[in-house]
């Protein structure tokens, strides 16, 4: 029996060789990345969703806006649309999370910066005060690229509605009258107004997650 298995010692190393690339080639095959999850209300921490919404489980999207950039210009869903869109919540006098959650977008600039699928957006939670003056001395210091990123004010109540029934994350101040505790989270946006992930906006690791899921997200389209 060892003779005649020694007799054949040169065909099964090349058998087993030959079946190990075969099963690497039909994993790799197999081993296709699954699409980025959509986000629903009723998936979403309570804390930063609407009461009114929270029990929504299907077919939740970013409602229709309409706000004013850093520019003057009037910004909208038509602004957006066919677009990847990476979109946050701050304000310009923070001197907390805000700086850093700048950091992190421009990051995310510079990544997209050639890709005409991706955009930016981010929303202050102190309209009254950041004007679209503050805006763009805001813009001008953090070198936001107004064809990549739109800063944006207006409308106290259109934001806070689409801080917590749209884009799910911010906190209300509980003191009436549309406050907002703004948080560190970043939303992907696909072409679909959904929301395909959510990120905390003050780590490396986590944007590091985002900007890999713009791409995946990309593979969508394709």
């Amino acid at each position: 029996m060892f003779a005649y298995i020694k007799q054949f010692k040169f065909f099964f190393i090349v058998l087993l060789l030959v079946s190990g690339i075969i099963i690497s080639i039909i994993y790799s095959i197999l081993k296709v990345e699954k699409p980025l999850p959509i986000y629903q209300p009723n998936r979403v921490d309570a804390s930063l969703v609407d009461s009114t919404i929270h029990h929504k489980k299907k077919y939740h999207t970013i409602a229709d806006f309409k706000l004013i950039n850093q520019n003057g210009d009037t910004i909208t869903q038509d602004t957006y649309k066919d677009k990847i869109y990476v979109a946050d919540f701050f304000f310009t006098t923070c001197q907390t999370i805000c700086p850093v959650m700048t950091d992190q977008m421009s990051r995310i600039q510079s990544e997209i910066i050639n890709d005409d699928e991706v955009l930016l957006l981010s929303h202050s939670v102190t309209p009254e005060i950041d004007s679209v003056a503050q805006l763009k001395r805001y813009a001008i210091e953090k070198g936001v690229n107004d064809n990549k990123w739109n800063l944006v004010t207006g409308d106290r109540k259109q934001i806070y509605d689409l801080a917590r029934k749209s884009y799910l994350v911010v906190k209300d101040d509980g003191m009436g009258e549309y406050g907002m505790v703004h948080t560190e989270n970043f939303a992907l946006i696909d072409k679909d107004k959904q929301i395909r992930g959510l990120y905390n906006g003050i780590s490396p690791t986590s944007v590091d997650s985002l900007i890999h899921d713009i791409k995946r997200l990309k593979k969508e389209y394709q």
